[in-house]
């Protein structure tokens, strides 16, 4: 159900309401100046967040490269998915810049027919259902090293798929699911991959696509072709040389990548598919931080084309507007949160006490961060289910604070279940599991003292995070700070058991939160489901399996996504914050074409240039 996005700036103001009033004042155009001629041709540049460069090009992305950078911001331009998702800045799946056709449910939907378009490889060969067969060979051989993987659901829901015909797809499954679900979060996980790609190392020759017996046809070989491919992507140096990553269905491939993230695009001559590309070349900027960002978008000379205002300089807009910009907001389909490690061996226990979570979200001031550090421009998060861009998903559980900030209720939730202040920081004094003791595996002793590290190079994370260190000394919990690039953070959170070194961690916030894609429909499989990819603080709690369940088949559909968001509301398995999924961007008057997707796809091959 997602991506991974960090945070470069807040572009909702207050409400869902504000949100609306300020998208129809600004709208999604850029078109505010006069020139109306078209070149052809030409270089735009975008700006890459802070610490956040592309950094993994296999579309089959293992959860710690599994972010907006690299998938809705880099893959997709090279590779495209068999359903893409984004109408202008509306949700929803656009059909006509989809690989196939819209699916066939059939059999009480138990059986799902596709048939592809015409689309052609970089290579001269066709974009066939053998792709997607391959896809789904290495999926099936591979699939807990898929992000998106949940145990039970993608592609362990599908009994069988085979291709009677080089344009159609059949896939068995093993049971009736609702249509929009498995469209909007099955299907969407599937990328074709060239056959040319079917192989284990780079001294064997690129197989034909008729060629029989390719390894991918068993676990064994596909688990080795996996193993090849994932060792590639590894190698940025080679990401603009690599014979594998050259062959590309998209409407771009890569003329140069330097491992800061540097990424220069070129038109992929043989792109079959709508909106080719009119710019001669477009090019991806690394930053270190919002700052650097900035200084280089304030100087002028358009160095930058598509760039952001950090909200820390949100009083400078009219200074960037006068310099030849317009300034809007991009808003997704998201929610923001920090993680906790359920199974760190040393804090574990204490984050599995509900109490405690509960007592943690007391800290977070929404209302005061989204007013302060944040300038008016965000919207809070209370549950999974987003409140912004408006939608009707989200219900009331997830438009109020069940958990308000007060300082005096999570010192009272801690003290009433065994803890005390012991030189200024709670202490385990009553151990048990009666309902006044402190709770399982937590030692008497133990005190609240946790690790949290953040999101470096954005002043609005870095003044939450004061602010929440702050408050949680007020109530007796002691939270040692430290920063790293988002790549670092995202890396440490990493899902691990108790006994891995890497399980040291205690708290991850990357700065952004969850961008529904690759899984467009709101509900937590892939990040709140036992053993999820993409459930990097390993929430296990039965209750939370059922009813992301019932939201997959419930013929009720609304009523099963009320049930899993007011459950997961209350439950707090991640420590809700204000809504960071957006930025100011900063978009030149001379760039056209330009839209703000819901997902964060990157659609470049539609802009060009006025004089």
């Amino acid at each position: 159900m997602k991506q991974i996005t960090r945070k470069r700036a807040i572009a909702l103001i207050g409400t869902t309401a504000a949100a609306a009033m300020l998208l129809a004042a600004c709208g999604s155009s850029t078109s505010s100046s006069s020139s109306t001629t078209r070149v052809t041709g030409g270089t735009a540049t975008f700006a890459e967040g802070p610490g956040a460069s592309p950094n993994y090009i296999f579309p089959l992305t293992p959860p710690s490269n599994f972010s907006v950078d690299n998938l809705a911001q880099f893959q997709i331009l090279m590779y495209r998915p068999l359903y893409f998702f984004g109408v202008g800045n509306a949700a929803g799946i656009n059909y006509a810049d989809s690989i196939a056709n819209p699916p066939v449910f059939s059999n009480g939907n138990k059986t799902v027919t596709i048939t592809l378009k015409h689309y052609v490889w970089s290579d001269g060969e066709q974009v066939t259902s053998r792709d997607v067969i391959f896809w789904m060979n290495l999926l099936k051989a591979n699939k807990t090293a898929w992000a998106a993987y949940v145990p039970g659901a993608f592609p362990d829901n599908v009994v069988s798929y085979s291709a009677p015909n080089a344009t159609t797809v059949v896939f068995q499954l093993n049971q009736s699911y609702n249509p929009t679900w498995f469209t909007y979060n099955e299907l969407s996980q599937i990328t074709p991959l060239p056959i040319a790609w079917d192989r284990t190392s780079l001294s064997q020759p690129a197989p034909s696509p008729t060629a029989a017996n390719l390894p991918d046809t068993t676990p064994s070989g596909a688990v080795a072709v996996y193993k090849f491919l994932n060792a590639q992507a590894t190698s940025l140096s080679t990401y603009a040389t690599s014979p594998i990553w050259a062959v590309v269905d998209g409407p771009w491939k890569l003329s140069s990548f330097t491992t800061e993230g540097k990424a220069v695009f070129v038109p992929n001559k043989s792109y079959t598919g709508p909106n080719k590309p009119s710019l001669s070349q477009f090019v991806e900027l690394p930053f270190t931080a919002d700052s650097a960002e900035f200084n280089v978008l304030r100087s002028g000379g358009g160095a930058i084309s598509f760039g952001y205002i950090p909200v820390s300089d949100l009083s400078q807009k009219s200074t960037i507007e006068s310099l030849g910009y317009n300034v809007t907001p991009w808003i997704d389909f998201g929610f923001n949160y920090w993680v906790v490690n359920f199974n760190n061996p040393a804090v574990g226990p204490i984050f599995k006490q509900t109490y405690v979570r509960q007592a943690l979200q007391h800290l977070v001031d929404q209302p005061a961060w989204i007013s302060t550090f944040l300038k008016g421009y965000a919207v809070p998060s209370y549950s999974p289910v987003p409140l912004a861009p408006a939608n009707p998903f989200a219900d009331s559980s997830s438009r109020n604070n069940l958990f308000p900030y007060s300082v005096s209720a999570a010192k009272s939730l801690l003290a009433s279940h065994g803890w005390k202040l012991v030189n200024g920081v709670m202490t385990c004094e009553s151990p048990g599991t009666g309902p006044t003791q402190c709770g399982a595996g937590i030692a008497s002793g133990a005190t609240m003292t946790f690790n949290l590290q953040y999101l470096s190079g954005v002043t609005a994370t870095q003044q939450e995070m004061a602010a929440y260190q702050s408050a949680a000394a007020q109530a007796g919990i002691k939270i040692n700070l430290s920063s790293g690039t988002f790549n670092q953070v995202i890396t440490n959170a990493a899902p691990c058991t108790p006994t891995q070194a890497s399980c040291k961690w205690e708290m991850e916030n990357w700065g952004g939160g969850w961008e529904y894609s690759p899984d467009n429909y709101p509900t937590g499989g892939e990040i709140f489901a036992t053993g999820a990819g993409s459930n990097f603080g390993s929430w296990n709690d039965p209750t939370t399996n059922t009813l992301i369940q019932q939201t997959h088949t419930a013929t009720n559909a609304q009523a099963s996504l009320n049930a899993y968001q007011d459950y997961m509301a209350r439950a707090l398995p991640v420590v809700f914050q204000p809504a960071a999924n957006y930025q100011i961007s900063a978009i030149s008057k001379k760039l056209r074409g330009v839209t703000q997707n819901a997902y964060l796809n990157l659609t470049p091959e539609q802009w060009y240039f006025v004089k």
